[in-house]
């Protein structure tokens, strides 16, 4: 059970009832709303986070092998960097936003006024555990909410240390850490919420939704799915396949943006091959370089080596077991109707499929559900094009892979079975807040347009003027 919930005499969901109603009880005493408020206490947070910067490499290091230096480069250094731009922004944020307002409402004033939402659930993943928990959780505090997090349990050290930085340091009525997993989650999801934030599979964000669903609750789904990358003929390869393999195997694959399939054009197929290789072993991850990080647990180790077939690889297909690494794999002539191409793969495999027309690849990527990400390697601009206009994702590349979630202006999201809704930087403050719409109208100068007595003098003014 929950170790951040302590009360013996009720029940976890008793508790968890409780904690709800007092962060509703909190979030209504108008606490949260102001500007100081909130940078106070993202500038808590961001020390809080770096007075326990090596506590928290060390947690991560014990969950997966993941090194200080990933850590630092995929987790740490974002994290610290969206809680700065809040910082900077926020104000900016805050203010009335005004937008131009119709001839028939002449002369008021139109503008929209961002609100905190109220109470919300952030829950968190486990490939990421520190970004994809206290990042969603920063938007919700930068826009004013109160908030409670469940970070996935699967990692425990760093839940365990995130728990410590936030419930030992701030307001457990203003934020607080739920350990736990499925039953907390479940009892979690009981609960009413102004706003539910969820990182994860489109099979557990479908019952988070459903949960929302009974409070008519706003949802994020971060999800995932098969990410393309296509290889056109024209492509500039060593580059492009060095982007590539970084991306496809930093975090050992677990990253939900990561290239899920190669689509690779036959006339470069074997030149793509020779430079994968050549680049994997460039890389040598491993251990002792501190750059492949071990499958999260063991049911998700046998998954993914479930998924390589023997009679396909063109390289690699080797495993430990007992330290819960697959090395870097291709798999070539890789068909639709492969175990691998089933699901996502959420590992170091790297399914390589031939192509010959741009119509026979996009017709690949289309029978296929929404991508979170999608990738193109080509110089021409009407291949581009078609790529943009033809292909749905959340977000994605041309010419790289996977660097697009660096840049805080692009929002981050998925479509369709890869997710709703969309976060990052002012798009995160967007997330966990509501604009209302508001009309300011002087009341010196007033016309009878809209008052009883129509005619049809005063119906061809109201169209003129509409």
């Amino acid at each position: 059970m929950n170790a951040t919930i302590e009360n013996p005499e009720i029940t976890f969901e008793e508790q968890v009832q409780q904690l709800v109603a007092n962060q509703r009880t909190y979030f209504k005493s108008n606490a949260t709303r102001s500007a100081e408020f909130r940078l106070a206490q993202l500038k808590k947070l961001k020390t809080l986070l770096l007075e326990y910067e090596d506590q928290m490499h060390e947690a991560i290091f014990k969950d997966f092998g993941k090194s200080k230096y990933e850590n630092q480069l995929t987790e740490f250094f974002p994290l610290i960097d969206e809680i700065n731009i809040s910082i900077k922004n926020l104000k900016k944020w805050m203010q009335h936003k005004r937008v131009k307002t119709n001839l028939l409402n002449f002369p008021a004033k139109s503008y929209l006024v961002p609100e905190p939402l109220g109470v919300t659930l952030v829950i968190g993943a486990w490939n990421f555990p520190y970004n994809l928990s206290l990042t969603p959780l920063v938007g919700s505090m930068a826009a004013g909410n109160t908030t409670i997090l469940k970070p996935s349990e699967l990692p425990v050290e760093t839940s365990k240390i995130m728990a410590k930085i936030i419930n030992e340091n701030f307001d457990p009525n203003y934020l607080h850490v739920v350990e736990g997993a499925i039953p907390e989650t479940t009892a979690l999801l009981k609960q009413r919420y102004d706003k539910i934030f969820f990182t994860g599979s489109p099979m557990v964000g479908k019952i988070v939704n459903r949960a929302a669903a009974e409070h008519l609750t706003n949802v994020t789904l971060e999800l995932g799915g098969k990410n393309p990358v296509i290889f056109h003929k024209d492509a500039a390869l060593k580059t492009g396949v060095k982007r590539m393999i970084w991306s496809k195997f930093v975090n050992s694959g677990q990253l939900c943006i990561a290239p899920d399939y190669a689509l690779v054009h036959k006339d470069v197929k074997d030149e793509f091959l020779n430079l994968a290789v050549a680049e994997i072993e460039k890389a040598n991850f491993s251990e002792a370089n501190n750059n492949f990080v071990q499958i999260i647990n063991e049911r998700n180790f046998d998954r993914v080596v479930s998924l390589i077939n023997p009679d396909k690889v063109h390289y690699g297909g080797t495993y430990n077991k007992e330290d819960r690494r697959i090395n870097p794999t291709i798999l070539n002539n890789v068909s639709l109707d492969d175990a691998v191409m089933q699901e996502e793969i959420f590992g170091p495999i790297l399914p390589v499929i031939e192509y010959e027309t741009m119509d026979e690849a996009f017709e690949i990527i289309k029978s296929i559900e929404k991508p979170l990400a999608a990738y193109l390697f080509s110089d021409s601009n009407l291949i581009k094009e078609r790529f943009l206009n033809e292909i749905p994702f959340g977000s994605g590349g041309i010419n790289d892979c996977v660097m697009q979630v660096t840049n805080p202006n692009i929002p981050f999201g998925g479509v369709g079975n890869s997710g709703m809704g969309r976060y990052h930087g002012k798009y995160s403050f967007e997330c966990f807040s509501h604009f209302k719409g508001v009309l300011d109208k002087p009341t010196v100068i007033e016309t009878n347009l809209k008052y009883y007595g129509y005619s049809e003098k005063q119906l061809k003014v109201i169209k003129a003027l509409g």
